[in-house]
């Protein structure tokens, strides 16, 4: 059987570093040796790779990006009169003034926003913007927060800080040894760490996932934002992954705690480039007083993209769509495994939830998934992100061929079968600690 996609991700590996340019899409990530790689069309949750083999994405739906589907028609409308019309001239878009409006709008707490393209850059942007604000250099974190020098810096304090937060085993090479001990992770819901953090190393910033596979317990962010009230501290909530699953906004929401900034993306945009850092002003006009300008975050498409995004997203209810959808999976997932003895645990938001086998195979069981499930049509991993094209219908379809592959694994814990055996490739890489 012919895999142009392997063919072209090979070709690629000898002249992109790591083969892809985001490390959640690499094909070890899925199922090496054997996963497409490579798509040449999509539409709604359909994805055909470069064989024309048609699948249903029952998997990350572009890592999160397209909670309406894939190649929306009214979001790709406005993008093509956007393209007609001009993307980027000597002046600026206007639709960058209506999605600031707009996402002032949604968090009326807020008073200014700054865009940018990537989770990354908004991350880095609030930072710099955190760090001018309280006029202090040391940041306490919790969760995965992107690439840049200043996180991963942690890794400098000492073995492994961000071992729970991003990858375990990660060497922070070519990030400055002198950035050592000015970032300080702790664990969600443990404030006395948080307490101890903030007294011992003079932190300006406090930056955190608002929900880290659990919900907070013990009033924990309302004591984070009572800390950071106390201290003068800027507090910080990224929402690129969470923003916009269960609230039309952040998920912050559902808890009656406001930070001083917070940034969206991912969903922003359904697939095309847009993220905001959104904030109080007494924050946020501390950017004037550093430089943090790009020629790109002045294109028009990512602010075109957001604004017809977020007007679908109201009318849809859209997070309301994809929260039910996520629920019926996670169902689905423990009444298959329990229809075959399998021991599962389940961990993130509905939306975005995903789940581990119990057993020292875990990574191998996840492997045959893949294998199996990729030649009944779909593309799957042990993680699924909701989309509103997404219907019941798929997820009855995923279940009963997950169902068969379910057996098998429970046959492989009975030694009745070997796994080894089973699986046509390499087995899967572990991915990294974040929201899922």
């Amino acid at each position: 059987m012919s895999n142009k996609g392997q063919k072209l991700y090979k070709r690629a590996k000898k002249i992109i570093p790591g083969g892809t340019m985001l490390l959640s899409k690499r094909p070890e990530m899925f199922l090496p040796d054997q996963w497409p790689a490579y798509f040449s069309k999509s539409s709604g949750i359909n994805v055909w790779d470069l064989d024309k083999n048609k699948y249903r994405d029952m998997s990350i739906m572009g890592i999160g990006t397209n909670t309406l589907g894939y190649n929306n028609p009214d979001v790709d409308q406005v993008v093509k009169n956007t393209i007609n019309n001009g993307n980027m001239t000597t002046l600026n878009c206007p639709e960058e003034v209506k999605l600031a409006e707009k996402l002032i709008e949604i968090n009326p707490w807020a008073d200014m926003v700054r865009l940018a393209r990537t989770g990354g850059e908004a991350n880095s942007i609030a930072i710099r913007i955190g760090r001018a604000a309280s006029g202090r250099d040391n940041v306490a974190i919790c969760g995965y927060h992107g690439w840049h020098d200043w996180y991963l810096s942690a890794n400098h304090n000492k073995k492994d800080e961000l071992g729970t937060h991003l990858l375990s085993g990660l060497n922070p090479f070519g990030v400055p040894k002198a950035l050592k001990n000015t970032v300080f992770p702790f664990e969600y819901n443990d404030l006395d760490k948080l307490k101890s953090i903030v007294s011992d190393h003079n932190i300006g910033v406090i930056k955190m996932e608002v929900i880290r596979n659990k919900e907070p317990q013990n009033n924990f962010l309302q004591e984070v934002r009572d800390l950071a009230n106390k201290e003068n501290i800027v507090l910080i909530f990224d929402e690129c992954t969470s923003g916009f699953r269960e609230t039309f906004g952040g998920i912050y929401q559902k808890f009656n705690v406001n930070p001083d900034l917070i940034m969206l993306g991912k969903t922003l945009g359904n697939g095309y480039a847009i993220t905001a850092i959104v904030g109080k002003k007494a924050v946020m006009e501390s950017a004037q007083s550093s430089f943090i300008s790009s020629t790109f975050w002045t294109e028009r498409i990512g602010p075109t993209a957001a604004l017809k995004t977020l007007e679908i997203m109201e009318k849809t209810k859209s997070w309301e769509i994809i929260t039910d959808l996520g629920k019926k999976m996670n169902e689905l997932w423990l009444k298959i495994a329990s229809n075959n003895s399998i021991d599962i645990e389940i961990s993130g938001l509905p939306a975005i939830s995903t789940y581990n086998f119990n057993y020292k195979n875990n990574l191998k069981y996840k492997t045959l998934v893949t294998q199996e499930m990729l030649k009944k049509g779909f593309l799957a991993s042990s993680a699924f992100y909701a989309s509103i094209k997404h219907s019941e219908q798929d997820i009855k379809d995923y279940g009963e061929s997950l169902n068969d592959i379910f057996y098998k694994i429970f046959e492989c814990e009975q030694d009745n079968i070997n796994i080894d055996k089973l699986l046509k490739g390499p087995v899967v890489h572990s991915g990294f600690g974040r929201l899922n």
